[in-house]
């Protein structure tokens, strides 16, 4: 990274307290820069972050991670044991910024903490828990500042100047110089503007934009696939997808490769199953369209084909985009769909927490994580905030076995087994996964997308 000063324009400027989460991408990036992940999630593989090792015994009751050596806050007290125990307590009373709960006191429930020395977590659960170190990527460790806000980490940026929602002002611990300017700009034609202005060194969340733009060679642009899915819960429950069968139809009569082409321009790629291909335990074939053996499918249920769809307008972006594509692919297969379109967000993500979903809700899915995934969405015996009804027991059996595995090697392909059985008995209608998008003036080097939406800085030397 050549440039000293740059300026940078996302969706939001914030930074948290521990018990406010979210899967903001322009929060999590400035996250990433000021503060540290207590292990690092990379495309499904976790190495280590502030706990530079961990181990745990046979029985995988007991843990211990080792903060690595001479891991300082910015403010430079040392950063301790004790402070992530804070830390968690905190977490496990997290709520997201809809106010809804997080599943996190569900995970730790039982679960003791202790610092038994300055530099050692240990962690003791009543069950194994094999994806503990995955669970920790999440959380980045911070402290208030003197004005109650969480700025203070012990990452490779540190916190110079700070307006909530509008600016901040970051400066490279190794190399001070090197400054990082973040303002904030809701709409996405506007950070591309202050960026054809000359405004800003990079505009990102451009894939928010509607239509896609072409890539302006002025620019340089960069795009990575995501880990989030776009994807439309099934009511599982009652009414037509209650059905397997219907399950199954559905994700046959739409064209997901069509879909990424025509609503994300090619800058997207087809799902086939809850999770992406950057997620631990993926190893899965595309699923078939095939519109011909959807219609018969859902001709053979004999039931009423008139179902109730409903959508936001964005959360994902494009979303009434996207459910006109599904609606249109269901008519060609005989399906009626009653369109309901939600302005208010928030009150739609509460909606569907509440199972009050129609027949169809679109929607999308973040975590990283493939524990989380089934554990919040999909398992009927934990039936988190956005389960649907779903009921498999062959899965059910197979999520606490993958669940419990110690050895990565083994719970993957543990996790394996779970996400074949979601694709020939799917919970929801898969979509796709969106590529994020920013750009960048030319000459401005050093900088990438991670899979899960975030500015990656190149390591300053």
């Amino acid at each position: 990274m050549k440039n000293s000063t740059l300026h940078i324009t996302q969706e939001k400027v914030d930074f948290l307290p521990a018990h406010r989460v979210t899967d903001d991408r322009s929060i999590l990036t400035l996250k990433s820069l000021v503060f540290e992940p207590l292990c690092t999630w990379t495309s499904g593989y976790i190495t280590p972050g502030l706990f530079e090792s961990w181990d745990t015994e046979s029985n995988g009751l007991v843990w211990n991670f080792h903060l690595r050596n001479n891991a300082l806050f910015h403010d430079e007290t040392p950063c301790t044991a004790q402070d992530i125990v804070v830390f968690l307590t905190a977490i496990c009373q997290s709520v997201d910024s809809f106010g809804m709960k997080w599943s996190y006191a569900r995970y730790f429930n039982q679960v003791i903490f202790t610092a038994v020395s300055t530099t050692c977590l240990r962690v003791q659960t009543p069950h194994p828990i094999g994806d503990l170190p995955e669970i920790f990527s999440e959380f980045y460790l911070s402290k208030l500042d003197r004005s109650g806000h969480a700025t203070i980490g012990t990452g490779s940026y540190q916190v110079l100047a700070f307006t909530p929602g509008v600016h901040t002002s970051l400066a490279s611990l190794k190399q001070p110089a090197h400054i990082l300017h973040f303002t904030a700009q809701k709409a996405p034609e506007d950070r591309l503007n202050l960026l054809r202005s000359n405004q800003v060194d990079i505009a990102c969340q451009l894939d928010a934009l509607s239509p896609l733009p072409d890539q302006d060679p002025a620019f340089k642009w960069l795009s990575a696939t995501s880990c989030l899915s776009v994807m439309a819960y099934l009511n599982c429950e009652k009414g037509l997808f209650s059905h397997s069968k219907a399950r199954q139809a559905i994700n046959m009569a739409v064209d997901r490769q069509a879909l990424c082409e025509q609503i994300y321009g090619g800058q997207a790629h087809p799902a086939c199953t809850v999770v992406s291909p950057f997620h631990f335990g993926f190893n899965h074939r595309p699923l078939p369209y095939d519109p011909q053996k959807a219609r018969t499918l859902f001709a053979e249920l004999g039931q009423d084909l008139t179902v109730t769809l409903r959508t936001p307008t964005f959360m994902p972006e494009h979303a009434v985009h996207i459910s006109l594509f599904i609606k249109n692919a269901l008519n060609t297969v005989g399906i009626d769909v009653n369109l309901e379109i939600i302005e208010n967000r928030p009150d739609y993500a509460r909606q569907i927490g509440g199972k009050n979903i129609g027949d169809i809700a679109l929607f999308d899915s973040s975590p990283h994580s493939t524990f989380r995934v089934l554990n919040d969405k999909i398992s009927s015996t934990t039936r988190g905030i956005w389960w649907q009804g779903y009921n498999n027991t062959e899965l059910e059996n197979q999520i606490i076995f993958a669940n419990e595995c110690i050895s990565s090697s083994r719970r993957a392909d543990e996790y394996a087994k779970c996400l074949s059985i979601l694709q020939t008995d799917p919970p929801w209608l898969y979509l796709a996964h969106p590529n994020s998008i920013c750009a960048t003036r030319p000459g401005i080097d050093g900088f990438s997308i991670n899979h899960k939406g975030l500015l990656q800085l190149e390591k300053v030397q």
